[in-house]
């Protein structure tokens, strides 16, 4: 390793040995928390982000190459410059390092080495790792399913299933030691229990039997030797069923024995493991291969000899474990780098990464991704190829296709062409394309697909789509052909009946289309249309022999204050000369158009036509009861009904008993609602159940002031100040006030006591004068009456000023150019500010 490679991975050491320092002494820090000290503790993820900026790529740079080694774009977002995301260090962040060149082979292997230091194998392991593409020029388009070594998650995913027992029982060919415990029971003549320990020197005591060396046997060798001891001092054993004396023995508890895993696995170490284990017991207890490991040819070393050789396969593809070999005391299991990869691609039942030994072929690789789906192009299959550097030219010609025809149509069939390192194997789909069919789309009772046959004809496909509907259009059915240049001709045929009888009975060819049409899509889309005094008017379709009736039901019916003696229909003009675009009829109508029951010719009422308007009139002169509203100083204030339309003020004030002595009359308030009930009508035109007519509210009821004058309407009766009241009129009539209230543009808005006779200017200057963007000149007074007077001249020559009467308000308003002024003002102060700082700028510089 080169002395700068050592100074960054020193530099990365420290790092994740600050972090796992971070948690007690006593533990190492668990998958969970080692993610959460990275985050925590930014500093291993601090030196990869300075080691991508200082590269010189650019970030789009880094995400193309990203995009061409199999990764995600957005995978080292992370760690580019300005990224806000969180960078979390990990082993797949370490392989994208290496594969972009950031980082050599010997310092990632330490890094990994590292970093796996920090996380403890009893922890839960998260699911299997990204796998990336190991050439850069795979499809982009094939499954992300194919880029996954196949095997791998088996030992990425956390399980006991590869835990070995701790006890008993054991198979036959157990073979005893040091350490394991057994069990002899004696049962028939005698009754008796032994447990049994297997010494160092590889025996055990039996009493009344003596010692027996066990070391080395077998479970069933085991068995043959007690027969021949047991049978010494107990004269009832022996084979067969005439044994008056019977003994079974098995292992209690299994010895601890020491394997090294080796090689490219994830966490090469030593392992105590039972001595029941096997070598895929010891390859999951070490994490199992790396992603440059093999799963085809794992070996175990015993005494300097390789005694097994274990293909992962085998248990992977075809749950067969008969060269698993159970490991012994000091047995090395050794996993070395993978073999030749080929990735399959497509339509196969298990698309991934698989790893092929030498001489395995073609077949050999569809088997392992579990054969050919139903929907494979089997006839052919298509390998992306790495050309041999022997064969190589110049050019960028380094990689080749080559396509392999397989006849037979089956994996068994497949040439024997042999497999290399790096190949992609893509498996085609078959066309999408449906032969043998027909399609009936239209008024068929059972639209559809059809299957063709030779010599159908129209009749037997409308036959088998149930026929046509009764009301289907017969006199054309169309058929779209495919023609061999994919155009398509237009063909068509008249219908004898709804049975599906045909005049022109056409032979039909595959792939034909055929069109049934319906009369209702030829009809108009007719309708009438109901507005007045209704519930619910708009648009309602209209039927053959519809009444008037009918349609008042559907329109829910009159509201209150109809015209129940005629209605005005609108219809279309037999003759549309001299412009007329309609023709106006009066109906009758009568108290059963109110829900009453009718019969006989009034049930029927007036037949409608299409597009008839219907007015439903409103009764002459009819509205529902009004009122106004009086408060203040009136003897009886409340809401009062209208009698009449032409009430006046006075007659509502009569009817409150008059107006009490502390009554400010020339203070009167009188209000007049601007909206009353505002209504939103949804008229959709089609079905009934969607059309809507609110009438609540939508707004509040506005009022708005009008000055008046209370006195005079109530001396000088149906003069006009007496005014006509309307619905939701309102008159309030405050208690007698005695002061002014003075506001606007003065220097200090007040309210004073009224004193008879003074002006206007008093009460400003009472209020200490108008201000500096006051103008008096334009001051005025709203009177307690609610009417405004202001400054004026007789007859062009005297002027005038208003007196103010207690309870009245005079106001001064702003100064017409005021504002302008002001911003004149303001700019004028920016611009010197300006000066002055360029002035004192310039003095420093000298």
């Amino acid at each position: 390793m080169n002395s700068a490679s050592l100074l960054r991975a020193t530099a990365l050491g420290a790092a994740l040995c600050c972090l796992v320092s971070a948690l007690p002494a006593q533990t190492l820090p668990s998958a969970t928390q080692a993610q959460a000290l990275l985050q925590a503790r930014p500093e291993l993820a601090t030196q990869l982000r300075q080691r991508l900026m200082s590269s010189g790529l650019s970030a789009e740079q880094v995400r193309a190459r990203l995009k061409a080694e199999g990764y995600p774009e957005n995978f080292l977002d992370a760690y580019l410059s300005g990224s806000g995301g969180s960078a979390t260090p990990s082993d797949d962040v370490l392989t994208a390092f290496r594969r972009l060149g950031l980082t050599d082979s010997e310092e990632s292997a330490t890094l990994r080495t590292m970093l796996r230091q920090g996380m403890d194998s009893t922890a839960e392991r998260s699911p299997a790792p990204i796998v990336v593409r190991d050439d850069s020029t795979a499809s982009a388009t094939a499954d992300s399913a194919a880029f996954r070594v196949f095997g791998l998650d088996v030992f990425r995913n956390a399980t006991s299933q590869f835990l070995p027992t701790l006890d008993g029982p054991v198979d036959p060919n157990y073979r005893l030691g040091p350490g394991d415990q057994l069990v002899l029971i004696l049962t028939g003549d005698v009754e008796l229990a032994h447990t049994l320990d297997v010494s160092r020197e590889g025996f055990v005591v039996i009493p009344q039997v003596g010692q027996l060396s066990v070391a080395n046997l077998t479970m069933a060798q085991l068995e043959a030797l007690l027969y021949a001891r047991l049978s010494r001092s107990y004269s009832g054993i022996r084979r067969g069923a005439e044994a008056s004396t019977r003994f079974s023995v098995s292992v209690a508890r299994l010895r601890a024995i020491q394997v090294f895993v080796t090689g490219d696995v994830v966490r090469p170490s030593s392992y105590r493991i039972s001595s029941a284990a096997t070598a895929m017991t010891a390859l999951y207890a070490a994490g199992g291969p790396t992603e440059t490991g093999t799963l085809r040819e794992v070996v175990v070393r015993r005494a300097g000899r390789v005694v097994a050789t274990l293909d992962v396969y085998d248990y992977l593809l075809r749950g067969d474990n008969a060269k698993d070999v159970r490991l012994e005391n000091g047995d090395i299991l050794f996993v070395g780098p993978h073999g030749p990869r080929v990735r399959v691609i497509g339509e196969v039942n298990r698309p991934a990464t698989y790893e092929l030994r030498a001489g395995e072929s073609v077949a050999d690789a569809v088997r392992a991704a579990g054969g050919f789906k139903p929907t494979a192009l089997t006839t052919r299959v298509q390998i992306s190829r790495i050309v041999a550097p022997g064969e190589r030219s110049a050019g960028g010609r380094d990689r080749s296709i080559l396509d392999i025809s397989n006849a037979g149509g089956s994996t068994e069939t497949l040439p024997t062409v042999a497999i290399l390192g790096g190949d992609e194997l893509r498996v085609f789909p078959i066309a999408d394309r449906v032969r043998n069919q027909v399609s009936i789309n239209g008024h068929v009772w059972t639209p559809g697909r059809q299957a063709f046959r030779a010599g159908m004809r129209l009749s037997e496909a409308l036959r088998a789509a149930g026929g046509t509907k009764p009301d289907a259009y017969l006199g054309q059915v169309t058929i779209s052909r495919l023609r061999a240049d994919s155009t398509r001709i237009q063909l068509r045929a008249m219908l004898r009946d709804t049975t599906g009888a045909a005049i022109q009975d056409l032979p039909l060819q595959d792939d034909d289309d055929i069109t049934v049409y319906s009369m209702t899509d030829f009809r108009p889309d007719r309708f009438v249309v109901i507005g007045g005094s209704v519930k619910r008017g708009g648009r309602f379709p209209w039927r053959e022999g519809m009444t008037l009736r009918d349609l008042v039901l559907m329109a829910g019916g009159l509201r209150e204050g109809a015209y129940l003696r005629e209605a005005e229909v609108a219809r279309m003009p037999d003759s549309r000369a001299n412009g007329t675009t309609a023709t106006t009829l009066r109906v009758p109508l009568d108290s059963t158009y109110l829900g009453l029951p009718a019969t006989g010719e009034l049930a029927q009422g007036t037949v409608l036509a299409p597009y008839d308007n219907v007015l439903i009139m409103q009764e002459p002169d009819f509205s529902l009861p009004r009122s106004v509203v009086l408060t203040g100083e009136v003897r009886y204030p409340g809401r009062y009904a209208l009698r009449t339309k032409t009430e006046r003020i006075s007659d509502v004030v009569q009817r409150a008993g008059g107006l009490t002595a502390d009554a400010a009359v020339d203070a009167a308030f009188f209000a007049r609602a601007k909206v009353l009930t505002t209504f939103r009508a949804d008229t959709t035109d089609s079905v009934v159940g969607r059309r809507k007519l609110a009438t609540t509210p939508v707004a509040p009821v506005e009022r708005s002031r009008i000055g008046f004058d209370l006195e005079q309407a109530l001396r000088r009766i149906g003069s006009n100040e007496d005014f006509v009241l309307f619905d939701e009129d309102s008159l309030h009539i405050p208690f007698k006030r005695t002061t002014i209230e003075i506001q606007g543009a003065v220097n200090a808005p007040t309210a004073i006591s009224a004193l008879p006779g003074r002006s206007l200017d008093y009460y400003v200057r009472a209020a200490g004068g108008a201000s500096l963007t006051g103008d008096a000149t334009r001051a005025y007074v709203i009177q307690p009456n609610g009417k405004i007077e202001a400054r004026h001249r007789v007859a062009g020559l005297f002027p005038v000023t208003p007196t103010p009467r207690p309870g009245a308000t005079v106001v001064v308003p702003v100064k017409a150019s005021d504002s302008r002024a002001q911003e004149r003002i303001a700019t004028a102060g920016l611009i010197t500010q300006m000066i002055a700082s360029i002035v004192t700028a310039y003095a420093l510089l000298r």
